[in-house]
């Protein structure tokens, strides 16, 4: 018999529809995992109060780079404001294992207000910081004070799309040998 258009087309969509089903149902445990191994913050959070617009950060980092010194430490600054979505996410992978043990062994970590771009802004421009390119924007001195690491391109501004191991890696790389 021959086939009649009708048959011809039922046919046609009937085999997209499996090809479609088969390529669907392969991709799917691939995308599973990937979303696990990513590890990103699934769930709400609320907001963390992280930066202290009362703060004096010419003590603070004073302080830090003392508290380096005694410790054999790096000081790791952080500028950023509360109201930053990519700075809330930072401090979540830095609370995260491994770069919560990463921090404590090796850093002493500075949170640096800057307001909405608009104060303590000597700070990110003494450490080489260039802060218009967004934030959160880290550097990371020696104990001495001698900027090791001053981001240029904005690497962490976009947080809410890296994960976790963007962070170890950083952390990994500036820690004291």
């Amino acid at each position: 018999m021959k086939p009649t258009p009708t048959r011809t087309s039922r046919k046609t969509v009937i085999r997209a529809m499996v090809t479609f089903a088969v390529l669907v149902s392969s991709a799917a445990p691939q995308l599973v995992a990937q979303a696990i191994v990513q590890k990103r913050p699934s769930t709400a959070y609320t907001t963390r109060h992280i930066y202290s617009d009362t703060a004096d950060p010419k003590a603070d980092i004073a302080a830090a780079l003392e508290e380096a010194r005694k410790e054999h430490k790096r000081v790791l600054l952080d500028f950023g404001g509360d109201w930053c979505g990519d700075c809330q996410v930072l401090d979540i992978y830095f609370r995260q294992p491994p770069n919560d043990r990463l921090l404590a062994d090796n850093f002493v970590l500075v949170h640096v207000w800057i307001g909405h771009i608009d104060h303590n802004l000597e700070y990110p421009e003494k450490y080489g910081v260039p802060i218009h390119k967004g934030v959160p924007a880290l550097a990371v001195l020696d104990a001495k004070g001698k900027v090791l690491y001053s981001q240029q391109t904005g690497e962490f501004e976009d947080m809410r799309h890296m994960d976790v191991s963007s962070v170890t890696a950083f952390l990994e790389r500036w820690k004291r040998p």
